[in-house]
């Protein structure tokens, strides 16, 4: 992917970008449930595959301010439990998504996207608090967010199930999170450089470009943590989420 092409995205495509990476940052900083609107702007911007690794450099910035940020919250435990299984799913996103052809590619996105969206619905509803202790619920769920991370960095819905189920608090979610997605993205770049080639010169221009949108998102989102109950702004994310993902196969 050329610098030439990387540019020539349109005042559009820079709107959408720049919100993305402005509302990366937010989520990034405490609120999730963000990261698949995140994607589905990126995807709409510069196209599905080359958008996974254009938001590769930016992801990072945010885990790093994340990690600092929330470190003392973290909960290694479940990081060693459901990171190996992860890093596995990766390896096998690695393999199945170098040569896929991108409207396949987009409709992988695509059903990513709306199966994520049902799986935070069903935990808005679900009121059991049983905790799942059996290593195939961090195997499966595990290795299904390390292909998503890997074919559309979509492993925030995954993850989170795990972690929901897990009964984390707040705080203690956000921070383990954090170094979960520091590390499993760190293992991820590589592959994106030397083997789909989806970062370049071109691609690290454009994070440059965006990199006050992520910084001003970041530090509204601590702001905003201590201000808005999550649950409030969910509900909104997965309706303009699911438009965003049909949107992906029109454009």
């Amino acid at each position: 992917m050329s610098l030439t092409m990387d540019l020539e995205v349109g005042l559009w495509g820079w709107l959408l970008s720049g919100l993305a990476a402005f509302l990366m940052g937010i989520s990034k900083a405490g609120l999730k449930g963000l990261s698949i609107f995140n994607v589905t702007l990126m995807a709409l911007a510069f196209g599905a595959k080359q958008s996974t690794g254009l938001i590769m450099p930016l992801l990072l910035v945010g885990d790093i301010f994340a990690v600092v940020y929330y470190n003392r919250h973290t909960q290694w435990k479940y990081i060693i439990r459901f990171m190996p299984w992860m890093i596995f799913g990766i390896l096998i996103g690695v393999v199945i998504g170098k040569d896929l052809p991108e409207k396949l590619f987009k409709i992988g996105m695509v059903v990513v996207i709306l199966a994520s969206l049902g799986i935070l619905i069903f935990w808005d509803r679900r009121k059991s608090k049983t905790v799942p202790n059996h290593w195939s619920f961090a195997g499966g769920t595990g290795i299904i967010a390390g292909i998503a991370t890997m074919i559309g960095n979509l492993a925030g819905a995954f993850s989170n199930l795990f972690f929901l189920a897990m009964r984390l608090p707040k705080n203690e979610f956000v921070g383990t999170a954090a170094w979960l997605f520091l590390i499993t993205n760190l293992f991820k770049l590589p592959f994106h450089i030397f083997i789909w080639k989806t970062i370049s010169v071109g691609t690290l221009t454009i994070n440059a470009m965006l990199l006050p949108a992520i910084l001003i998102g970041l530090f509204t989102g601590v702001k905003l943590v201590k201000m808005i109950n999550e649950r409030q702004y969910r509900r909104f994310i997965l309706a303009v989420t699911a438009i965003g993902a049909i949107a992906i196969l029109f454009r």
